[in-house]
């Protein structure tokens, strides 16, 4: 059996909605430093809606098409159905990851988090911040 499923190499080899998007509503940007990789994901939100999606991704083969696969997933949705998309349903719609690659769809699930977080940071909208992913500036984290 191939390490890798066909839809993953697809969105490896040919990857979707990548680059920058100037004047993005909301930017968000994760790490695994275990591992090396880093995501970046940019969002055009309009009426609520995600009406563009790009990513800059430096990492591993899973890395790219886990962002590759998150953003389309989450074009043309609106953000509260952004943020409900889970790492699993990154990797299901991939057609699975091998288990040593499964943090890679956990940082395009953080990345999503992290754009939505920044966009309702930027709009003062107000959010349970519970459900999003520490950005190292909270009270907690000066206590140490």
């Amino acid at each position: 059996m191939a390490l890798y499923t066909e839809t993953v190499m697809d969105h490896f080899t040919n990857p979707r909605n990548v680059g920058e998007i100037e004047n993005a509503n909301g930017i968000g940007e994760v790490g695994n430093a275990k591992c090396g990789d880093i995501m970046k994901m940019y969002l055009k939100i309009e009426n609520n809606v995600i009406t563009d999606v790009k990513f800059e991704t430096f990492g591993c083969g899973s890395a790219i098409a886990s962002s590759s696969m998150a953003t389309e997933m989450i074009k043309g949705k609106t953000v509260e159905e952004a943020l409900n998309v889970t790492n699993k349903q990154v990797v299901d719609a991939l057609g699975g990851l091998p288990a040593h690659k499964l943090h890679c769809s956990v940082l395009a699930e953080e990345s999503i988090k992290s754009a939505v977080k920044d966009y309702y940071d930027k709009n003062g909208i107000e959010y349970d911040h519970s459900k999003f992913p520490c950005d190292h500036n909270c009270e907690a984290c000066h206590m140490v």
